[in-house]
Order: structure tokens, then C-alpha cells, then sequence
């Protein structure tokens, strides 16, 4: 089974930045859409940000729109998110998560085959 091991989570002031890894156990980051998923505390888990499976295509929450970037790396089997211009509202713990699809079309939480473990993430002064 695929394993994913996040990295890179912390705690930052607002209007910092952080940078977020994913590495994976197995090569299989060009077969699958990948991406993050975040859950505040007494919130459902929601998707922030999805690469598809090429990584020439990527889709992003609106209220990270202009801030976040996801990128991947398929030679050292990591997914990245880049943080910019973080606020509280950004607050909680970011879950990798590969889809059964190649598209991020459908990339929700039905659609995930594999989780990592969470990194928590806290925005504040």
C-alpha cells in the first residue's frame, strides 16, 4: 500500500510562508492525481490544491487562489505546496492525498486511496 509521509508544517505568523512536502513510497505520482487536503478544527475536510497526474494541469481552492502553488517533483517522488501570504483562516491540519483518478476533476474526499498523516499548520500572531 502507498505510503505518504507529509512534511514541512509549523507554526508561522500571518502574511508568512510555509512549504509543505509529501514524499510517497512508491512510484506511482505520474499514474494518479495528487494533491492536499486541509481540515480545521470542528470542520469537514475540504480540498485545497490538486495536480494532475502529468502535473501539467492544477486546480486550487478559491480562498487559496494567488497564494498557494502545488508542484511536483516525480524523480524524488514529492509533491510540494508553497504557502504565501498565510492567515488564520489557513489554520489546520494538511493531509496529503492521492486520488484513484489521473484528472483532479473529481478530486474530493470519495475519490482519495491514499492518506498520509496530517501536518498541522497554525497561522498566528
Amino acid at each position: 500500500q502507498l505510503q505518504l509521509v507529509e512534511s514541512g508544517g509549523g507554526l508561522v505568523q500571518p502574511g508568512g510562508s510555509l512549504r509543505l512536502s509529501c514524499v510517497a513510497s512508491a512510484f506511482t505520482l505520474n499514474q494518479h492525481a495528487i494533491g492536499w487536503f486541509r481540515q480545521a478544527p470542528g470542520k469537514e475536510r475540504e480540498p485545497v490544491s490538486c495536480i494532475n497526474s502529468f502535473g501539467g494541469s492544477t486546480e486550487y481552492a478559491d480562498s487559496v487562489k494567488g497564494r498557494f502553488t502545488i508542484s511536483r517533483d516525480n524523480g524524488k517522488k514529492t509533491v510540494y505546496l508553497q504557502m504565501n501570504s498565510l492567515k488564520p483562516d489557513d489554520t489546520g491540519v494538511y493531509y496529503c492525498a492521492q486520488a484513484h483518478f489521473t484528472s483532479c476533476s473529481a478530486y474530493v474526499v470519495g475519490s482519495i486511496t491514499s492518506w498520509g498523516q496530517g501536518t498541522q499548520v497554525t497561522v498566528s500572531s
